[in-house]
């Protein structure tokens, strides 16, 4: 039996690593930035807020204050050459990329007969076409390296089922898009030993999930619908994304972590 010298702890270690988080000004995506600075990692936030923001700034601040670099792009992911350039400014600046945490994303709640075209797109555009932007950005960047690295996206536990009573099929149809083409990144890309993996969140408190306005009755079917009876918050998320940057998962790649107090069970 092979048995690795490195301890446990020193598995979850990103120090030296250098890491682009999307969507990072958000509440999951902040929680990991945090998580990610702690670890070790230097990082590059990308989002579609202005410069000047004000959550930008304490992101930026608050990985700064682990000794840590960290910058900031504004970036619409939906567009090809904005990916791209972003990605260049980050190679530019760290030498390399070796962690992507893909996070950004919308939601959006139509019933299907009463969806346009153009909302259809929105959601998938920004759902999924803007991961296998990042994605393919990103692996070609470690495959040219020849250094392997890390993918991780934001799946949804509505990627596997359907939430009630959310009218919300394009949002379902792109997380369900995003599993699998993790899965099929996985296997593409082993060969250069990057391993691609996702998070599937169930109900998070977050700005895409702001609970203090969701009205009580709807907040009622989705406690009782989860049998832990709450939502989450990020910093419950933030570990298993850990998880899967260090190499504690170097054996993993093509996984889906739900992390949904147990709604997909029932």
């Amino acid at each position: 039996m092979i048995i690795s010298k490195k301890s446990v702890l020193d598995k979850f270690s990103l120090k030296g690593k250098k890491a682009v988080i999307t969507g990072g000004a958000g509440g999951m995506g902040s929680a990991c930035a945090y998580a990610f600075a702690e670890a070790g990692a230097d990082i590059a936030v990308f989002d579609v807020k202005p410069e000047d923001d004000p959550g930008i700034r304490e992101v930026l601040r608050q990985i700064e204050s682990y000794g840590r670099q960290a910058f900031y792009i504004c970036v619409d992911l939906t567009e090809e050459s904005e990916v791209i350039t972003a990605f260049n400014k980050t190679l530019e600046k760290f030498g390399e990329i070796n962690i992507v945490f893909s996070n950004a994303g919308v939601a959006q709640q139509i019933a299907c007969e009463d969806m346009e075209l153009s909302e259809w797109h929105r959601v998938i555009s920004n759902d999924l076409d803007s991961m296998f932007l990042v994605a393919r950005t990103a692996g070609r960047i470690m495959i040219k390296a020849g250094q392997g690295g890390v993918i991780i996206n934001t799946g949804s536990m509505s990627g596997d089922i359907v939430n009630f009573p959310q009218p919300q099929a394009a949002y379902n149809a792109a997380k369900a898009g995003v599993i699998h083409l993790t899965k099929s990144l996985a296997c593409e890309w082993a060969v250069h030993n990057i391993r691609v993996n996702c998070i599937s969140p169930g109900y998070i408190h977050s700005p895409m999930m702001p609970v203090e306005v969701i009205p009580e009755d709807l907040m009622k079917i989705f406690y009782d619908r989860t049998p832990m009876k709450r939502v989450g918050v990020p910093d419950e998320i933030a570990p298993a994304v850990l998880y899967l940057a260090s190499d504690a998962s170097s054996f993993t790649t093509g996984a889906e972590i739900v992390i949904d107090g147990g709604y997909c069970c029932w």
